[in-house]
């Protein structure tokens, strides 16, 4: 029985919003894109890195590293976790200046999708 899969390839399709949890931006252009079993390194132009780092949906808690706000599944005690259990998930620390800044968009989101009326 051969079958093929016809889901996208993440390590070389990836969607900014949707796969990516968060990203380091490295020396040369090199950023480092992080999802959720995966790791992927690519080469940018500082034009394609200005557009990255304006994305509304990353928050940047480093000057090197960006969040994508729509991906938190918790944030305490200094560390933000994108799993759904605490030691299995991926995580960053964060500052706590930007801690609560990204506490409060947060759960603005969770607010913002709790209103959200579907048909």
């Amino acid at each position: 029985m051969n079958t093929t899969l016809s889901g996208r390839n993440v390590y070389e399709d990836f969607e900014l919003e949707s796969d990516v949890l968060y990203f380091k931006l490295g020396t040369l252009g090199l950023v480092s894109f992080h999802g959720r079993n995966y790791n992927i390194k690519k080469r940018m132009t500082a034009e394609q890195i200005q557009q990255l780092t304006a994305n509304s949906s990353f928050y940047p808690v480093h000057t090197n590293c960006y969040i994508n706000i729509g991906k938190i599944k918790s944030i305490a005690g200094g560390i933000v976790y994108f799993g759904s259990e605490y030691h299995e998930s991926k995580q960053v620390p964060v500052p706590r200046r930007k801690q609560y800044v990204l506490q409060q968009l947060f759960t603005q989101r969770t607010i913002n999708n709790e209103l959200r009326i579907t048909p």
